[in-house]
């Protein structure tokens, strides 16, 4: 295995429901050597490791479970390195689902995945899935200790991400929301940010500039947390 030329290792996990090659583009973008792999080892001994994700609840976990990562998955987050979750792969942090019926999560982080309301408040159809552009709202007092800094660090709050989904997380814990969309009337968590582990259910890798520097910013935490000079 080639040695990447920054001392860092990043695994971007294929569980065969990610969109595995734009997230790896955006990476490079962000000055990171990535590595698609579905090796536990090679997961484990990397800097930090990312979890995207396109397709059902239920299914993915399948193929988690079928490939052998839910252990490994939960034992690298345990080792404090960084994670991020990408739509679908944030949802799977949570520990269940409501998506065709029920479906226990990897339980990273409490909470369940719910599916958004038929209608909205005035009673008209809400069309689903959520597909398209909107804004992120970060909160305005946020208890962000990890790497000292937020991954949206100069992200404007109401900035537009580009989102493409029917369900969303609901985290217990609320203090782990790093941001919140509105959609239709619904407010729900776009982004989470708890320990070590970073989730949006939101495509920054689709999200053009803004969607990139939120990479940039997960990028220059790494390297700052490992030794290495952002």
């Amino acid at each position: 295995m080639n040695i990447p030329h920054n001392g860092l290792q990043i695994a971007i996990i294929d569980y065969e429901m990610g969109n595995l090659f734009s997230v790896k583009r955006a990476c490079e973008q962000a000055g990171l050597d990535v590595l698609i792999t579905a090796d536990a080892s090679v997961i484990m001994s990397s800097d930090a490791a990312i979890l995207p994700g396109v397709g059902a609840f239920g299914d993915a976990m399948d193929n988690l479970r079928r490939l052998d990562l839910v252990v490994p998955i939960k034992e690298f987050v345990k080792t404090g390195k960084p994670f991020m979750g990408i739509c679908l792969g944030m949802q799977l942090l949570m520990s269940d689902s409501e998506e065709f019926g029920y479906h226990k999560g990897l339980n990273i982080i409490e909470g369940s995945v719910v599916r958004f309301p038929a209608e909205n408040r005035e009673g008209g159809k809400i069309k689903v899935p959520h597909v398209g552009w909107n804004k992120i709202f970060q909160p305005s007092s946020e208890d962000l200790t990890y790497w000292n800094e937020s991954p949206l660090k100069n992200i404007m709050s109401g900035e537009f991400m580009y989102f493409v989904h029917s369900y969303y997380a609901v985290p217990s814990d609320k203090r782990a929301v790093l941001s919140t969309t509105t959609y239709e009337g619904t407010q729900f968590c776009s982004g989470i940010f708890l320990r070590n582990v970073f989730a949006c259910q939101y495509h920054p890798e689709k999200s053009a500039a803004e969607g990139i520097k939120i990479y940039k910013n997960w990028a220059s935490a790494i390297k700052s947390k490992q030794g290495y000079g952002a």
